[in-house]
């Protein structure tokens, strides 16, 4: 029996939905960020309405019920920050800052060496997209439970063409999907294609990718336009439009 079909044979034996599952998250926080041009501090560091971008992430996270544990893949020189955070916001769940490594693929696996034997389900998530909120980490989530791997995504809505030589060609926008995070799979599902491509030294952009180079079918969910990642210095602008838009709705 292949390892796809194991894997699937595992789903048919699940409890649905993400609440009788363990899930842990691994958030991703040990870039630089120099396009984002925030004064000396990296950008998960930089505020957003005078909290760390890493904050705000960490916090929704925290604020999910069916997350039950936080493992943070930190700059090294930035771990202490963490330890201040703590006690600053008071999370319950992170249970772990780990160095991250040389590249976003190596970072993550430092980051999945941490989590609890326990773990059913790992959701992936870049720092920078501090906008997420509950409801698209549980949408994510529950698209994982049911087909074993699932990332937040967008549909194209720009006409999307491709280089090829000195020409362009244009691609089906229908068919086109701007990938996101959270990433969530089958912790096993995760571990398998993580080491499969680490034996292999495959190079990957996402944590999907490993997943699909394996054989794995990995489901878009919609998420729409404000999961933005925070990368250029306008992108801080844009963020504190919507959280203060978000705002305006809660008190209105």
């Amino acid at each position: 029996m292949s390892k796809v079909s194991q894997f699937l044979n595992k789903l048919t034996d699940r409890i649905v939905g993400i609440d009788a599952k363990f899930n842990s998250a691994i958030i991703v926080a040990g870039g630089i960020g120099s396009r984002a041009m925030t004064d000396g501090s990296t950008k998960q560091m930089a505020p957003l309405l005078g909290i760390p971008v890493v904050a705000r992430t960490i916090a929704v996270f925290e604020s999910c019920r069916f997350i039950h544990e936080i493992i943070v893949v930190a700059r090294e020189d930035e771990i202490p920050l963490y330890d201040q955070m703590q006690v600053t916001y008071g999370w319950h769940k992170v249970v772990a800052v780990v160095a991250g490594g040389e590249t976003r693929q190596e970072s993550v696996l430092r980051g999945f060496k941490s989590i609890s034997d326990k773990s059913d389900f790992v959701y992936i998530h870049d720092a920078a997209r501090c906008l997420v909120t509950q409801k698209m980490i549980a949408d994510v989530g529950h698209a994982a439970v049911f087909h074993g791997a699932a990332i937040a995504a967008h549909r194209a809505s720009d006409t999307v063409k491709t280089e090829e030589g000195k020409t362009l060609s244009t691609l089906d926008r229908s068919k086109v999907w701007l990938a996101q995070t959270p990433q969530v799979f089958m912790t096993d599902l995760y571990r398998a294609a993580a080491y499969s491509a680490l034996k292999d030294g495959s190079k990957v952009t996402d944590d999907a990718m490993m997943a699909e180079t394996l054989g794995f079918s990995v489901i878009p969910v919609e998420c729409g336009t404000e999961n933005i990642k925070i990368t250029h210095p306008i992108d801080f602008v844009i963020a504190e439009a919507i959280l203060n838009h978000r705002n305006s709705e809660v008190s209105s």
